[in-house]
């Protein structure tokens, strides 16, 4: 049964679900840049530069690999901007696609529109699992069976036991299973910071770059300089520069703050982790080498995997038992809208005017940033919690609703 194969934006992997059993000869994919993806909210202007080059490129792959690709390009005159409208399209063109396959989104409003596909199109839609996540949805709903509390430690340790990692035996290796204690140290001015990743843009990119100049021109945020990754190979070298050069000093300076130095020693992959360029696991075992190897202390190591199997994974989880009303709970009925320093960086507060200002150059702030600073202010000051996750999800290039 030939099949139409959906690619979303954040989903940029031959090893995703949905290409699993691809036939070459016979099926379709689908990969559509949409005016209703990248304007449901207004997002970043370095943000869609990101996902679109991304996703051109993870067509070109696909295509030298010898799958069949209809790339939907934004500025095409025929462009319906929206996946109902390039899903019916497709299919008059190709009618002898009998089945559309897609792998579950990361977005519930947009899971929503999917299982209204199978009545739209009047043909068989098949919703599968993202099995890139270490923990599915129904995983997690049933972990959470019978606890009188959901704490991510919790399930940090049970993910470190399925997966046996930095386990020795039933114990973790070292004797304790977080070093979150060990990892606060004070930044000094003296730090030997390793310059960030950076990548040349070609020319992809640089057409992607006068798209988004020319058609979201109103939006937030800087494009230029723009030097992140937007293909597998790249996203691979930029875990691989991390692991040799900043991974050792991770652990103790991931809290720590210096003015005009936004990278410090993090790693800058979840960019590439949630749009698929890298996979969790594989950044697991390069940290978990290092550690074996001698390159990296345990702190620096379990502070790193937790981000990726507990973090990562437990909000995910959470997100998906809590829906739709998750959204709109509010439970402080905090109020007040999001003042203009979230958007032009003016205060006399020098740490928030900061962390706005790097967020849009960057379209990325690193984890106390958003939590201790950009995020506890809005706490503080009673802001509406509806705008304060808008705010994040237009801003950060590796922001989805989860």
């Amino acid at each position: 049964m030939p099949a139409l194969r959906l690619i979303l934006g954040d989903q940029l992997n031959t090893a995703i679900s949905s290409l699993s059993d691809c036939n070459k000869k016979r099926d379709l994919i689908l990969i559509c840049e949409l005016l209703d993806e990248a304007s449901y909210v207004r997002h970043h202007k370095k943000k869609i530069v990101f996902l679109f080059s991304a996703m051109r490129h993870f067509a070109r792959e696909l295509i030298s690999a010898g799958y069949k690709v209809q790339y939907v390009h934004l500025d095409e005159s025929n462009n319906s901007g929206s996946f109902r409208g390039e899903l019916r399209r497709t299919l008059n063109s190709y009618p002898d696609l009998e089945k559309i396959i897609v792998t579950e989104p990361g977005e519930y409003r947009l899971m929503e529109e999917i299982k209204s596909w199978k009545k739209l199109f009047k043909c068989d839609v098949e919703i599968r699992q993202d099995d890139r996540f270490l923990c599915s949805i129904n995983e997690f709903s049933e972990w959470t069976q019978g606890r009188k509390s959901l704490r991510m430690e919790y399930f940090y340790r049970d993910m470190r036991k399925k997966y046996n990692i930095l386990m020795d035996g039933s114990e973790p290796q070292g004797g304790k299973w977080n070093y979150d204690a060990e990892n606060r140290k004070p930044a000094r001015k003296d730090l030997q910071r390793p310059p960030p990743y950076t990548a040349s843009t070609d020319t992809i990119t640089d057409n992607v770059i006068k798209l988004v100049d020319a058609q979201f021109s109103d939006h937030f945020g800087d494009i230029h300089p723009f030097h992140y990754a937007v293909t597998r190979k790249q996203a691979l070298y930029a875990l691989h520069k991390f692991v040799r050069e900043r991974l050792e000093n991770f652990g103790d300076y991931q809290d720590a703050m210096i003015e005009d130095e936004p990278w410090m020693y993090h790693s800058h992959l979840s960019f590439y982790l949630n749009c698929g360029l890298l996979l969790p696991m594989e950044c697991v075992e390069q940290a978990v080498q290092a550690y074996d190897q001698g390159k990296a202390p345990l702190n620096a190591v379990e502070g790193f995997i937790r981000q990726i199997i507990g973090w990562r994974e437990y909000v995910r989880g959470i997100y998906w038992m809590n829906m739709p009303n998750y959204a709109h709970e509010n439970y402080l009925n905090a109020t007040r809208h999001l003042p203009p320093l979230y958007w032009n960086a003016e205060t006399e507060m020098n740490c928030l005017g900061q962390c706005v200002k790097e967020t849009r150059e960057n379209a990325y702030a690193h984890h106390i940033q958003r939590l201790m600073v950009l995020g506890n202010f809005a706490l503080l000051a009673g802001i509406s919690p509806a705008e304060v996750n808008e705010w994040f999800l237009i801003v950060y290039a590796d922001a989805y609703e989860w």
